[in-house]
């Protein structure tokens, strides 16, 4: 029994991802063709949504990240979200449309793409949504995955979250050397 507990930990420490760490460039595909890429909003704190558009709970999350967005954005907050569900490329307009009504970004990107931005390996298994903090450097500071006690009362977790990271201090925004996580344009068969 001791033998498996201690495979079973080690196998879920192998799995886990280095908080806090650097960002890595990450280019979003959006609706309108264009790529939004993350370097775009360093010295800003960055709260991003990593959702399926079909996901209830990920809609739930949106509407609210929402809200947030227009309360902390003066603040110095960018909401970002990203879905990457199957055919998610086709499904972000109309998720806009009815769950985010504009109030932040909601682009896409591949699958492989967004594990290898969370450090997670490609047979992962995991619940949606996502929601990843960025400090104003640039750095990952908090990654939660649907499935943990940060969604209980996701609401009161992410204002914390935020008010936490605002009251850092500001630094001047600079030139990322990272390895780009770049969104692949290939279309699956």
């Amino acid at each position: 029994m001791k033998a498996f507990l201690a495979l079973f930990l080690a196998a879920a420490s192998a799995f886990s991802a280095t908080v806090p760490r650097p960002a890595p460039e990450l280019a979003i595909q959006m609706p309108d063709g264009t790529q939004t890429l993350l370097s775009k909003y360093r010295g800003k704190v960055v709260c991003l949504a990593l959702v399926f558009t079909t996901c209830p709970h990920c809609q739930k999350t949106s509407m609210l990240l929402g809200q947030l967005q227009k309360e902390y954005g003066p603040k110095g907050v960018q909401v970002l979200g990203a879905a990457f569900n199957d055919n998610a490329a086709s499904l972000v307009p109309a998720f806009n449309q009815q769950f985010v009504k504009g109030a932040f970004p909601v682009g896409s990107l591949e699958r492989t793409t967004v594990l290898e931005f969370l450090q997670l390996p490609v047979m992962a298994q995991f619940y949606v949504p996502i929601i990843v903090f960025i400090d104003r450097k640039g750095t990952i500071v908090g990654q939660h995955i649907g499935d943990e006690e940060f969604f209980r009362n996701q609401d009161v977790s992410i204002r914390g979250a935020l008010e936490s990271l605002l009251k850092a201090p500001a630094v001047t925004p600079r030139t990322s050397t990272r390895k780009p996580v770049l969104h692949s344009t290939a279309r699956k068969s």
